[in-house]
């Protein structure tokens, strides 16, 4: 595998500076796909610095950097805290974590992760998993499959597209991404087909993989994990995961609700370092398709007694 093409890292200049890297501190990329963060990384971190990089993916284990400084976790990053135990690290400096699908993903017709190969229903992170997309098409209840395009599509016609599916189901097999989009393609508007096939997509792919639940252990884990003026990075790409990380940053909390002490304190122990979310300039967005709707926000565990 050529991991310089596998995945082309977004935002990569605004992400290793949001980290603030010292040269022996200890960092961890949640996210580690490709590697190009990783990679960029460790050639800021001195011979004591150390780098964890998680990935659930065999893929991206295939393709792990060989450093002495650098420790691949294949798991979910929903375990972050576990697996930092595991190895006796008690807090590190900064933690990464680019919530998009990678380049690769897409590319990689088979897993089918997009609606632009004809493959099958799969759309797992984690081969070993048992859940497919085409479980969760075929399977799931009308109402069910409904809430899921509804909440993680956020698609206003999500009743109709379940419907037709169920139909459509109850007569033949719905095994491939080319067989889905066909079905759905007539409940769509012309000029929204791609976008609202890919807010299916996307609702199929978090549920399977349980996103949203895992994102909110991962953030939780991570003010636990985090060293006071340590560095949380996390870059979104869609509102649902935004809006938790946004949350979270500000307020401590993934539902944004203010927590105060007896004396109006904030109990979040997030401080956000960006008041304005980064995004792309337009130069990236046309050399790099993939980064066109990220936002990258950055956030300073603060101590205690602050």
């Amino acid at each position: 595998m050529d991991c310089t093409t596998y995945h082309i890292p977004v935002l990569l200049n605004e992400t290793i500076q949001g980290l603030d890297i010292q040269p022996d501190g200890t960092y961890v990329d949640l996210t580690y796909g490709g590697g190009g963060h990783s990679r960029e990384i460790l050639s800021h971190l001195g011979t004591n610095g150390r780098l964890y990089g998680f990935d659930q993916d065999l893929d991206a284990m295939t393709g792990a950097l060989k450093d002495d400084r650098f420790q691949f976790v294949r798991s979910n990053f929903r375990f972050l805290k576990n697996w930092m135990m595991y190895y006796k690290v008690e807090q590190v400096d900064g933690i990464l974590a680019d919530l998009g699908v990678s380049s690769h993903h897409l590319d990689e017709g088979e897993r089918g992760f997009s609606f632009r190969h004809d493959a099958p229903l799969d759309m797992r992170m984690n081969q070993k998993s048992k859940l497919t997309a085409r479980m969760v098409v075929e399977e799931y209840s009308e109402e069910d499959l409904a809430n899921v395009l509804y909440l993680y599509g956020e698609l206003k016609n999500s009743r109709k597209l379940a419907s037709i599916i169920v139909k459509v189901r109850a007569a033949q097999s719905i095994r491939t991404t080319g067989e889905l989009a066909n079905i759905l393609k007539p409940l769509m508007g012309f000029n929204r087909e791609k976008k609202d096939l890919a807010r299916v997509f996307q609702a199929l792919r978090i549920e399977v993989n349980g996103e949203m639940k895992a994102l909110q252990q991962m953030l939780e884990a991570a003010i636990e994990v985090l060293k006071p003026g340590g560095r949380l990075v996390i870059l979104t790409y869609h509102s649902l995961e935004d809006r938790m990380v946004k949350n979270m940053m500000r307020s401590g909390n993934v539902a944004g609700k203010d927590e105060t002490d007896i004396y109006g304190r904030s109990q979040s122990l997030l401080r956000p370092v960006n008041r304005n979310v980064i995004t792309p300039t337009e130069e990236e967005q046309a050399s790099n398709p993939r980064s066109r709707s990220a936002k990258l926000r950055i956030a300073e565990k603060i101590g205690e007694d602050e």
